[in-house]
């Protein structure tokens, strides 16, 4: 079996991966399907001071398919609702290199687990709750572990680093 990539309408990843598992299982042909995935991770936000995990879709619009190539399958693919088309060189659908689909499940399965955070070094922020409440500064070190981020203020003029939770600051 070989890994390829189908596209899909953005949005529709998750039904067209449940269409595809449902046919091949309603027409038998299970022998010929491997995995279906769409690659997420898991990524950190926070918003009124409310701290919530979010799966993104690392390649949007593309679910990667494990499959023998039969023409069957193919076409059952290819009419699944929400499929545009396989990733190909003219008809005939490019199967993915080993290496690259190691590297993609690597990543899910490492990556995909623990949380990615969305902050950043240097990015201006402002503190919301705390002792520190709307002051504005740019973040000089995160720490997604703890989930925390050092802040670089100005407290009377100086420059000073205080640390707060990923939940306490919002972007500028």
């Amino acid at each position: 079996m070989q890994w390829y990539v189908v596209h899909t309408l953005t949005g529709k990843e998750n039904k067209v991966k449940a269409a595809i598992e449902k046919m091949v299982e309603a027409r038998d042909l299970g022998q010929y399907l491997g995995r279906v995935l769409v690659p997420t991770e898991t990524e950190i936000r926070s918003s009124a001071g409310k701290r919530r995990e979010v799966k993104r879709k690392l390649y949007p619009g593309y679910v990667l398919v494990e499959m023998e190539l039969t023409d069957e399958l193919r076409h059952l693919i290819q009419g699944t609702s929400g499929v545009t088309h396989f990733v190909s060189a003219s008809d005939t659908p490019v199967p993915l290199k080993d290496s690259d689909v190691e590297r993609i499940i690597q990543a899910i399965g490492e990556e995909g687990k623990k949380p990615k955070t969305i902050w950043q070094v240097g990015q201006s922020v402002r503190i919301v709750e705390g002792p520190f409440n709307e002051f504005s500064g740019k973040i000089t070190e995160v720490n997604a572990e703890r989930q925390t981020v050092k802040v670089l203020i100005s407290i009377f003029g100086r420059e000073t680093p205080v640390e707060v939770d990923f939940t306490q600051i919002e972007r500028l």
